[in-house]
């Protein structure tokens, strides 16, 4: 069975909103984590913060920034997925009227005959 041109769209929206989720949910990681690096580095004396404290510290801004990147790469995807879902609507609306014309031509040749 043909899956037809509405139902693409369909499909398209919903991954176009799957990708919104996951962008928010990894912000709210970014953040979440930003938050622990911060209270860490502030709460801790300079004098704890060394070793594998300091290194979880370092660690825990490198996640933020890498969650942060990755957020800003999936908010890109989904803009252009969103930018894609718009022209084959139009394609889709265009397409559409072209058939429902060559229709009407047909019927008026058939009433022709």
């Amino acid at each position: 069975m043909a899956v037809s041109h509405h139902d693409k769209s369909d499909v398209l929206q919903q991954v176009h909103r799957k990708t919104e989720a996951v962008e928010a949910e990894i912000r709210r990681a970014a953040d979440h984590a930003g938050v622990i690096g911060a209270v860490l580095a502030q709460e801790l004396p300079d004098e704890i913060q060394v070793g594998e404290v300091a290194q979880a510290i370092e660690q825990t801004e490198e996640l933020e920034q890498k969650l942060a990147q990755s957020a800003a790469t999936l908010a890109d995807v989904t803009a252009e997925l969103g930018r894609e879902i718009k022209k084959r609507r139009a394609v889709t609306k265009e397409l559409d009227k072209s058939r429902a014309h060559v229709e009407q031509l047909c019927d008026e040749i058939n009433h022709i005959k």
